[in-house]
């Protein structure tokens, strides 16, 4: 069995920063979620969660193509995604995040990828 690409605990999180956002407000957030392809080089740190759908994220996307951006995807796309060896997107359980989203952004384009 798989696990879920998110957590309640994750996604309650990422609501509440897509809510602050859909309000205005602007902000700077801590990543919520490391998601990756172990077989792919593709990464998202996702940080907003759009409260009209509840599956649209926010975050730094990095599809292992030297060029990290920050952009939206989709959690039901992000769910049938497979690698060239038929892995499935995954959550990292080990990701902490260090430093707030701006940051994972300026490193990821100076390096070319997301380093942690």
């Amino acid at each position: 069995m798989t696990q879920p690409l998110i957590t309640a605990e994750q996604h309650a999180q990422l609501l509440a920063v897509g809510e602050a956002r859909a309000a205005g407000r602007s902000i700077d957030p801590m990543p919520v979620v490391r998601l990756f392809t172990p077989d792919a080089h593709a990464t998202w740190l996702l940080a907003a969660l759009d409260p009209t759908d509840g599956d649209t994220a926010y975050g730094l996307i990095d599809l292992g193509i030297g060029m990290p951006a920050l952009g939206t995807v989709k959690l039901s796309d992000l769910a049938v995604i497979v690698g060239p060896c038929k892995r499935p997107v995954m959550r990292d359980s080990y990701f902490q995040p260090a430093r707030q989203l701006s940051e994972y952004v300026r490193l990821a384009q100076e390096n070319g990828s997301i380093m942690d």
